[in-house]
C-alpha cells in the first residue's frame, strides 16, 4: 500500500505547520533540513519518530498550536521513564470521537444499544474514548471504569448492558465470574469491543463462548489518539485503520524499510489531519502486517492483522532470543491448558532461569503435562524450562492488562 496523492499533500501542510510552530519536533525536522514532502520517495526518506522522542519533548514540548488552542491533555499509561504528554485540540478530540463512533457502528453497535465500559478514566486514553464515541453514536454510556466486579455485574444485569468494552483480561475475568454465580441468563451482552493488549485465539474463543457474544478488537495508542483509530469488521478479516485520519505503513524492524503488503513487520503511523501533536512516521512497535486485497464489507479502508507482539518484548535468555508470542503458541498446541499464562525469569547459581506457570483442571496429570510442555518448548527453542502446572483460576486475573513476563533479573 503506498501513500496517496492527498495523503501526501496532508502530511505536506503537518510539516510546514511543525516547523512554523516551531516545537520540539519542527525542530528537529528543521536541523535534518526537511521543509516538506512531494514525493513518495520523500515520504519514506522522512525519518521516523519514537517514544523517546516524545519523552524528550516532556512535559508540553509536542504542542503545535497555540496554548489556549489545547483542550485536553493525555498521558501514556506506562509504569515507566518519563512519561508522554499528549496535547489536544477541540478538533483533535471530535475527530477521535468521530473515529470511535465508526468503529461502534462497524461493530453493528447503534444508538438502541447500552455501552457498558470498564476500561480505565483519566490521563490515559482508556475509559474517556469509548465513552466519547458512545456519545456521538447516541449510545447509553454506562462509564463504571475498572474494578468492583461486585458491583459491575449487579450494574450489568440491572441495566441490561448489551455492549462489553474492556480490556481482554478484564473480559476474561468477567466471564468466569458470571459462569462461578451461575448468572448468564441475566446477562444481556451481546457483543464485545476488546483493546489494549495483545491476547490470543485461544483466550479469543473463551471469551466468546462463555459470554456468547461477537468480539471486535479495536486498535490504538495515546500518542495516535488512543483506542479507535481501527476495529475488525463482521468479516473478521484483520482491523481497518481510518485512513482519512491516519497513514500506516508496516517496515522491518531492523533495516527500516517498508515490506510488502502481506508480510509481518512494525506498524508505523503517520496522523494526516492532528493539530496539537502530530506525528510523522511514529514507530509503534507493534507487530502487524497489512492485509491485502478487498474486505468482503466494502470498506476500503487498509486492514492490519491482529497484533502478533512488539518488536521490544524479545526476552534474552541463555543467549537465546525469546519472543512471548512463541511461547503462546507452544502452550495453545495443549488443549488441556487454558488460555492463561504466565512466565518468570530469573538468573539462579550462575545462570538464567525461565518459569513458565499454566493452567488447567484437575482431569489431567499435572506433571505429566508439564513434562510435555517442557519439551516442546526446548524442541523449539532450543533449552528447558521449569514449568508449573496450577488449578484453573490460581493464576492473577487482572481488571486492566495483564502482566505475563515477569523478569526477575532486573528487579
Amino acid at each position: 500500500m503506498q501513500i496517496s496523492k492527498v495523503q501526501l499533500e496532508q502530511v505536506d501542510r503537518q510539516i510546514k505547520r511543525l516547523i512554523a510552530a516551531d516545537n520540539f519536533y519542527g525542530k528537529k525536522l528543521r536541523d535534518a533540513g526537511i521543509d516538506g514532502v512531494s514525493t513518495v520517495e520523500e515520504f519514506e526518506a522522512l525519518p521516523f519518530s519514537q517514544k523517546q522522542d516524545l519523552r524528550d519533548a516532556y512535559p508540553l514540548g509536542l504542542m503545535a498550536v497555540p496554548e489556549e488552542e489545547i483542550v485536553r491533555i493525555h498521558s501514556s499509561s506506562g509504569t515507566t521513564g518519563v512519561p508522554v504528554i499528549i496535547p489536544y485540540t477541540r478538533k483533535d478530540v471530535e475527530d477521535w470521537a468521530i473515529m470511535f463512533a465508526r468503529c461502534y457502528e462497524v461493530a453493528g453497535i447503534t444508538n438502541r444499544d447500552r455501552i457498558h465500559i470498564t476500561p480505565g478514566y483519566g490521563l490515559w486514553t482508556a475509559g474517556i474514548g469509548f465513552q466519547a464515541g458512545c456519545e456521538r453514536l447516541g449510545a447509553m454510556a454506562v462509564p463504571m471504569g475498572p474494578g468492583n466486579t461486585e458491583k459491575q455485574l449487579q450494574m450489568m444485569m440491572d441495566l441490561k448492558s448489551t455492549v462489553l468494552c474492556a480490556t481482554s483480561s478484564y473480559a476474561l475475568l468477567l466471564a468466569e465470574e458470571i459462569a462461578k454465580r451461575g448468572i448468564r441468563d441475566k446477562i444481556h451482552l451481546t457483543k464485545g469491543v476488546i483493546g489494549s493488549e495483545r491476547w490470543s485465539e485461544k483466550m479469543r474463543n473463551r471469551i466468546r463462548t462463555e459470554l456468547g457474544i461477537e468480539l471486535y478488537d479495536i486498535y490504538g495508542l495515546t500518542e495516535i489518539y488512543g483506542p479507535g483509530i481501527g476495529i475488525n469488521c463482521k468479516y473478521d478479516t484483520g482491523m481497518h485503520i481510518w485512513e482519512d485520519y491516519l497513514y500506516v505503513e508496516i517496515i522491518d524492524p531492523e533495516t527500516g524499510k517498508n515490506v510488502p503488503d502481506g508480510e509481518w513487520g512494525e506498524i508505523v503511523l503517520t496522523t494526516l489531519v492532528k493539530e496539537g501533536a502530530p506525528l510523522i512516521r511514529y514507530r509503534t512497535h507493534d507487530l502487524s502486517r497489512i492485509i491485502p486485497g478487498e474486505c468482503p464489507c466494502g470498506m476500503h479502508h487498509p486492514r492490519i492483522d491482529v497484533i502478533q507482539g512488539r518488536s521490544d518484548d524479545m526476552m534474552k535468555i541463555k543467549g537465546v532470543n525469546v519472543f512471548p508470542k512463541q511461547i503462546e503458541e507452544i502452550l495453545a498446541s495443549f488443549p488441556e491448558l487454558s488460555s492463561e499464562y504466565q512466565i518468570r525469569i530469573s538468573h539462579l547459581e550462575g545462570r538464567d532461569t525461565m518459569r513458565i506457570y499454566v493452567e488447567t483442571d484437575g482431569t489431567v496429570n499435572f506433571a505429566d503435562i508439564a513434562r510435555r510442555v517442557a519439551e516442546r518448548v526446548k524442541s523449539k527453542i532450543g533449552f528447558s524450562p521449569l514449568v508449573k502446572v496450577v488449578e484453573l483460576g490460581v493464576l492473577p486475573r487482572s481488571e486492566k492488562k495483564s502482566k505475563r513476563v515477569i523478569d526477575e533479573r532486573f528487579e
